[in-house]
């Protein structure tokens, strides 16, 4: 694993930046790329502040992992396991141990953190490659300010995955990127990367409301539109909106310009229909990623080359963010995504799809 660190170590604000530990999402691998050149300039005039840490390619087990001519890199072939799930609970780890350490500082406080996350992830041996892996990964982010997974969809618009308790402070970074759509949890479930490096705040604060504990590390899971969309275009231009945003929360020097429109609006992942397939077939969407739909709206039709047609309509009113690239399903099989306001009956317990 390559990790390249700009700024002094140790300096505030920390960001830490990944691409890739899904090894088959492809489109943050050459943003990083070009934010790497951008901060290598940087740095040359002095102008880091903080420090940044940046992993291009965050999941070297995944890219091994070629098959049928196909790179696969979502989960282990050796465990089955997602390479984005199952991160250490760190407020679970250190909630006794710093029980008796906190006080009315809360800088302080975030101190008192940090050192018991070092502490606890140092005690932790992990076993096999995969936990190595996590392990690797979660030791250079845990004390992050910032930390940012970048991912990328089938096929979708530009959106956002963060804790709910880092909405609205986080929405210069929706409005820097163009996110289309923004996703709200406090436990999606799985514990996945980001919300072991930010999750551990929100639920520290709750477990002891008498002590100050500020959501100190904004930390979210970028996706990066469609994962076919590698182009030297957009990676440079979201290479630049990663950039400017460090710059507003003082990662770096610089004037960053104006604050672009936010152009949607936070909602909760609860919300958020996963539109499943009811039949094997075809998959025909009717709906194009970005409409915005209404309950009952047809989005697809599920096509029985040797039968029936299928139905799917849309559940919530909402925006369509995300589709399937493989146009063929099977009953239960996800084929979309409508970002919606009221949450849905259905979306308990594991909110993501795995």
């Amino acid at each position: 694993m390559t990790v390249l660190r700009f700024g002094a170590p140790g300096a505030r604000p920390k960001a830490y930046l990944q691409a890739g530990l899904h090894a088959d999402e492809f489109p943050g691998m050459l943003a990083l790329r070009h934010l790497a050149a951008r901060l290598e300039e940087a740095a040359t005039r002095g102008a880091i502040c903080g420090e940044v840490i940046l992993v291009p390619q965050a999941n070297p087990i995944g890219l091994s992992q070629h098959r049928f001519g196909m790179l696969q890199g979502r989960f282990d072939e050796a465990g089955g396991g997602n390479f984005n799930r199952d991160y250490p609970d760190l407020a679970a780890e250190i909630e006794a141990e710093i029980a008796g350490r906190l006080g009315p500082d809360a800088a302080a406080n975030v101190a008192e953190i940090r050192a018991a996350m070092g502490a606890a992830l140092a005690r932790i041996l992990p076993m096999g490659e995969l936990a190595t892996l996590r392990h690797t990964l979660m030791g250079l982010a845990f004390d992050a300010d910032i930390v940012l997974d970048l991912h990328a969809d089938n096929e979708a618009l530009m959106h956002l995955y963060l804790g709910t308790p880092l909405w609205p402070d986080a929405a210069d970074l929706a409005a820097e990127i163009d996110a289309r759509a923004v996703l709200l949890a406090e436990a999606s479930g799985g514990r996945p990367f980001d919300e072991a490096c930010g999750g551990p705040w929100w639920t520290l604060a709750k477990r002891f409301p008498e002590h100050p504990i500020p959501p100190a590390c904004l930390s979210a899971t970028v996706e990066l539109r469609s994962n076919d969309q590698v182009d030297d275009t957009l990676a440079r231009d979201d290479a630049a909106a990663l950039y400017r945003f460090l710059q507003r929360r003082g990662v770096i020097a610089g004037e960053p310009g104006a604050l672009p429109r936010l152009t949607c609006t936070a909602t909760p992942l609860e919300a958020m229909q996963q539109v499943r397939a009811p039949a094997e077939g075809l998959v025909c969407y009717r709906a194009r990623l970005g409409d915005r739909l209404r309950t009952g709206d047809l989005i697809a039709e599920i096509v029985d080359p040797l039968g029936a047609s299928t139905p799917v309509a849309a559940v919530t009113d909402g925006l369509l963010f995300a589709r399937h690239s493989q146009t063929y399903a099977w009953p239960g099989r996800v084929i979309g995504k409508v970002a919606g306001t009221a949450p849905l009956p259905d979306r308990t317990g594991n909110l993501l799809t795995e």
